[in-house]
Order: C-alpha cells, then structure tokens, then sequence
C-alpha cells in the first residue's frame, strides 16, 4: 500500500469515527471546520486517484447521479405490520393473552414509534450494499442510494459481520420546518408533515435532493433470527446494534408489568411535543427471544408485540351529503361527504360510514355537525354528532332498495350488516371486479390502473376480464393520455399475465372468501381450474385451512353459468388455468416433509432461509417461526440459540443443513 492509499485508508477511518460521534452519539469529537477539511481533503485525493475510492466513503454520501427509476427487493425475511392498541383497555388485553400463553415470567421493552418510512438496510462484512422501502412487506423498492446520504446509517460497521437489520427513516422537525419554508419561499406546495417529507425525499430519482433533506434514522431490529448472533432478548439485540455503530432510540424502557408500560405511555403521552421528531405511539414487545418464538406469528403480525397508537386528533365539520359506490362483491358502501378540514395534517373530505347498522347507531345525518378523526392516524372516520348543533329539518337516513349503480333491487343477507347488489350485470360491480383482477397481487397486468379501466369500460372496449386479452395497440392508442409506447407496453404486459400460475387468476376473479392464501392452497390441492370447478363441497371442505364458508362459496361461484363461460373465454384465449408450482407424488413413507411442522433456527451456510423454506413446502411442509409440541423437525444451522434449546428439551427430532440437503436431494 503507497502512501496515498494510505492517506486515503486514514482519511476514511477518521470521517466514519468523527461522523458516528456527531451523527449518532451527539457528541462532536472535533470542529465542524475540521471535519470539512478533512473530507475536502479525501474528495481532492479521490478526484485525483479514483481507483481508490471505497464504497464506503464518506463521500458517497452527497449523492451520485439521478436514477432512471427505482428496482424491486424481495425482503429476504417479510417486514410484518403490527397489530395497535388504542386504549388502556387493549393493552391490558394484549398482556392476558401473553400470560395465558406462557406464563408470568416475562417483561416488555417499551420503544417511541418513530413517524416516518420504514426501511431496511443489508451489510455484507461490515459495509452497507442495499437500502430498502417496506413496500408491501414482502417486495419493496431499492432506495440504497438514498439512505446513503442519511448520515446516521454507518457505511462500514465496526465489526466485518453480515446482518440485515430493520429501522426508520425521518425527517428531525428543524428539518421539517426549514424545508417548508424553503418550498413555499420557491412557490412550491409544503409537506403535510414530516412523514410524507420523509418518504417523499426517499423516493427521489436524483439523490441529491434526498442528500439535501437532511433526513436520520433509528435502526430497532434485525431482520430474520437474531439468536444466530448469539443474542436472547430484544433489549440485548438493541445494545448489540449500538455496539455495531447503528443508532438506535435511547428513550426506551425495559418494564416488568403491564402497569409499568402504560406508566412509559403516558409519560410520552405528555412529552411528546418535546421530542426533536414526530412519534405516533409506542411500539410494545416481549422481550426475551424464547418467549417471541413460543408465541409466534399470525398471518400479517407478531403476537409478543403491538403499537399503542396515541389519541387521534379530532376536529369538527359538517356532513354535506352522504355518497353510496358499490363495490365488485356488489356491497353498497355509504360515504360521507365533508366539509373539507385539516385532520393530522391532511385535508379531508370524505370519510367512509362503513354500513347502515353504523349510520343507525351513531344517527348520522346529511346536514349535522359531527367530530371526525383519523383512526390510527390514517383512516378519516366520523366519531359522532354534535346533537345540540343538529337542523330541524334533517332526517335519518336510509339506504336505498335500489342499486345506485344499475337499479336492480338490493338485498340484505340475514346475519350480515352489508346491503348488497345481487346482479352479476351491474357495471359497477364488472368495473371493480376488474380492478381487482389486473391488480398486483392478482394477474399483476402493470400499467392498466383504475383509470384506464374506466375508461375501457366507458368506450365498451372490454365487457370483463377475457376483452382484455383481445385489446389491439391502436385501440388503446385512441385512449386518453394513452400514446403508441404506452399501449404497447400495455398489450405486452396483458399477454405476459397468460403465463400466471392458477393461483393468480383463482385470487383475480374475486370469489367471496378466497385471499391469496387460500387460492394458493386450492391451486396446489386441485391443480387446474377444471378439477376446481367440479369438485364437492366436502372435498374442499376437507383441504386443511379451508373453512365451510370458503368451501360454500366456490362451489356457489362455479355453480353459476356464467363464471363456466367466462372460465372458457379465458381458456380460448390462451390464459393459463393450471398450477404451475411443483406439487411433489411421493407415496407414503418416503417423504419425510409431507404433512410436517418444521422449524428452521440459526445459520444456513449452503442454503438461503428461503430457499429452505420453499423447497420444504414445495415438499408438502410446513414452516413455522416457533418451537412447539406441535413441532415435528427442527433444521439447526450454526449459532442455534433457544429454539434448539427448546426442541431438544421436547424431544423433537434436529437435522442440521447437510442433513437436510441430503433429504431435498433424495
């Protein structure tokens, strides 16, 4: 190494420790003045000798060149929402059902709910290659150029270990409020609040406009099994990180009673307004990784954690009219219309009544003076009328008999709170059901949003689903906003969707009751939609996961003439009606994953955690996140930590990888 290099290797090492000091620890170890020499220094010798610039440099952070668009990450471990509490009530709740679960010895850490964009961030020994938006838990958007101009995410850690870890990006209220005077200073439109500052400013094409929001973050989790590093408790996980070089909130508490958290709540309740950032609650855990792995998972949260979310702000308008839409199961949604007002910190105008039995309890009328708010912070919602401010003349109001979106009269199944069209002609339930069925989680036909629908649908260019398939270039070209690019683009995306596993078309045609899961289930058991259509109540019925409410509504779905007709469209066109997953025929006894529950814990070296997870299920396993008697396996990498700890007390049988790739092999 010449002397330059290691001028520059210095330079490097003083820039990370001098920026952990002021970005992360807030304590400067030198002048702002000397800091700026330092790194004029590096950028001149790095112009100079460019075969020495590190991807770790400090001065990778200003910002590079603007991005053509933003590339798709598929999280390698799902970013799960959590599951909110509103009240002292729910949260006492949430700890009875910890204590049923596993007893009373355990304590929660109680974290501030940072109001901002969820990310995420991989390290690969010690330096930082890919930064990460939630999205939609499971695939979000690489953004790694932006989060490199946060200054409080480290480049290098201080230990060479490969780690993916979990945090939130924001924007500080000095920020905030110097950005906004800023805009409107250029005539540009302020941000609401410092969330959509945030996440707006990591959306940005050119990282330099992110690189001047002056953005920071708090990383709080690591993502996948974080015993593998040999941790036992989330408290422990969070001062690992620290020690890592990862800034994490100090204003966290370990509580041994549900008592004791509350207390913290309400604590930030009052000082809230202090804080240098926006928060939205207060994110609750179980701290002890062996007693998270015992409760486990539902589809969509974690059972040993929730957010306490704080009061909504609540201000007062008027109900001008009351909207009805119907949607594409033929559900006639009522919506009130509002005087537009600012509620935490967007305008709003419209906020949904849900159904009639709700207009009815709470006695909303057209024409009253009512409290809205925005439930968890997010969803306008009328809290009640101001009677004493009511007008003489108002009545209640009634849903409609008739649909108001083709007149056929509506009916109200007995034991439901829906009013509901039953007309399988009505345009607005084709309308909505296409909607759905071009969406991305179900035939994922991109470029084909509610607008152009609606006006496929208005120029009687498609009647459902199986027009789409014969749409032509130089029709769509005659579409508003619709150029030659764009249309072609369109056609090659729909002709791509032919190609979807049944899975996708069974979720996209809209059966009531069938989400994603259960269509993935039914497409692995069935095979084709042909086997699908004519199979009996009870042998659907029968399929593990499948209810009888499920099973009755499919059969009452392909039961109906017209679904056989469209089901042949869609043939003759070329759509795809088969699975085309791999569905394994084994006979009995010599696949050892069939039917099992199995748990993976700790390090895979050869495989990928969801490689090993797919090539199980694909053998008829079962993954879970937690030991349990219910447990028949547990594939042990290296570093194990309490999972395999708990599976040898139970007696449950343990490969390790070279085992298990063995059996895959086989």
């Amino acid at each position: 190494m010449n002397d330059i290099e290691k001028r520059i290797v210095e330079l490097n090492a003083l820039l990370h420790e001098y920026g952990h000091a002021y970005y992360v620890l807030d304590k400067p170890l030198v002048s702002d003045a000397e800091y700026d020499r330092l790194l004029n220094e590096l950028i001149a010798l790095e112009k100079q000798y460019p075969e020495f610039i590190y991807p770790d440099s400090p001065t990778q952070r200003i910002g590079g060149k603007p991005l053509e668009g933003f590339k798709k990450v598929t999280h390698t471990f799902p970013m799960l929402s959590l599951s909110n509490a509103f009240n002292d009530a729910d949260l006492r709740d949430f700890d009875r059902k910890i204590r049923q679960a596993i007893g009373d010895d355990y304590s929660y850490v109680c974290e501030l709910k940072i109001d901002g964009l969820a990310i995420s961030l991989k390290y690969e020994n010690g330096i930082f290659v890919q930064g990460a938006t939630r999205g939609d838990g499971t695939v979000g958007e690489d953004i790694t150029m932006n989060l490199k101009t946060i200054r409080a995410i480290p480049l290098r850690l201080k230990e060479p270990v490969t780690i993916e870890v979990r945090g939130e990006a924001y924007m500080p209220k000095k920020s905030f409020e110097a950005l906004n005077i800023a805009r409107e200073e250029n005539g540009d439109e302020p941000f609401a609040n410092p969330r959509n500052a945030a996440a707006g400013s990591l959306r940005q094409l050119d990282p330099k406009i992110a690189a001047s929001r002056n953005l920071s973050t708090f990383i709080y989790a690591i993502g996948g099994d974080g015993e593998a590093y040999g941790i036992d408790s989330h408290s422990e996980m969070l001062d690992y990180l620290e020690t890592l070089g990862f800034p994490s909130n100090k204003e966290r508490q370990l509580c041994a009673t549900i008592d004791d958290v509350i207390a913290f709540i309400n604590k930030w309740t009052e000082e809230r307004p202090n804080l240098p950032y926006e928060i939205d609650g207060i994110v609750v855990k179980v701290n002890r990784y062996a007693h998270q792995d015992e409760l486990g998972y539902t589809a969509k949260s974690p059972r040993w954690a929730i957010a306490y979310k704080f009061p909504a702000e609540e201000v007062v308008t008027k109900v001008l009219d009351i909207d009805l839409t119907v949607g594409r199961t033929g559900v006639m949604t009522p919506t009130a219309i509002l005087q537009p007002v600012q509620v935490a910190g967007t305008t709003v105008g419209r906020a949904s009544l849900h159904n009639e039995d709700l207009i009815r309890e709470k006695d909303i009328r057209i024409g009253d003076t009512v409290i809205v708010h925005k439930a968890g912070d997010i969803i306008p919602e009328v809290v009640r009328v101001i009677l004493d401010q009511r007008p003489e003349d108002t009545e209640p109001f009634e849903m409609p008999k008739n649909c108001v979106a083709c007149g056929s009269e509506v009916v109200r199944i007995e034991g439901e709170v829906a009013v509901r069209c039953v007309n399988p002609t009505c345009p607005a339930q084709i309308a909505e059901g296409i909607k759905h069925f071009v969406s991305r989680n179900a035939m994922n036909i991109d470029g084909l949003g509610e607008k152009v629908v609606e006006q496929l649908l208005r120029e009687n260019l498609i009647q459902d689903v199986s027009d789409l398939y014969h749409l032509q270039v130089e029709q769509l070209m005659a579409l508003e906003r619709m150029g030659e690019k764009s249309a072609t683009n369109l056609v090659n995306a729909i002709e791509r969707s032919k190609e979807n596993s049944m899975e996708r078309l069974l979720f996209g045609l809209g059966i009531r009751h069938v989400g994603e899961k259960a269509a993935k289930i039914l497409a692995q058991e069935f095979e084709t939609i042909d086997s699908l259509m004519t199979a009996k109540e009870e042998d659907i019925k029968s399929i593990h996961e499948i209810g009888d409410k499920m099973a009755d509504s499919i059969v009452t779905y392909f039961s109906k003439e017209e679904v056989k007709a469209l089901v042949n469209r869609l043939k003759d066109v070329g759509v795809n009606l088969t699975y085309k997953g791999k569905k394994v025929q084994i006979e009995a006894g010599s696949n050892p994953f069939a039917g099992k529950t199995i748990v993976l814990t700790g390090k895979l070296e050869k495989l990928t955690r969801n490689d090993a997870k797919a090539k199980i299920e694909e053998l008829g396993g079962t993954v879970s996140g937690s030991v349990s008697k219910k447990t028949d396996l547990v594939i042990a990498g290296s570093d194990a930590g309490s999972k395999l700890t708990k599976a040898t007390e139970l007696g449950i049988e343990i490969w390790d990888e070279n085992r298990l790739i063995e059996q895959l092999e086989e």
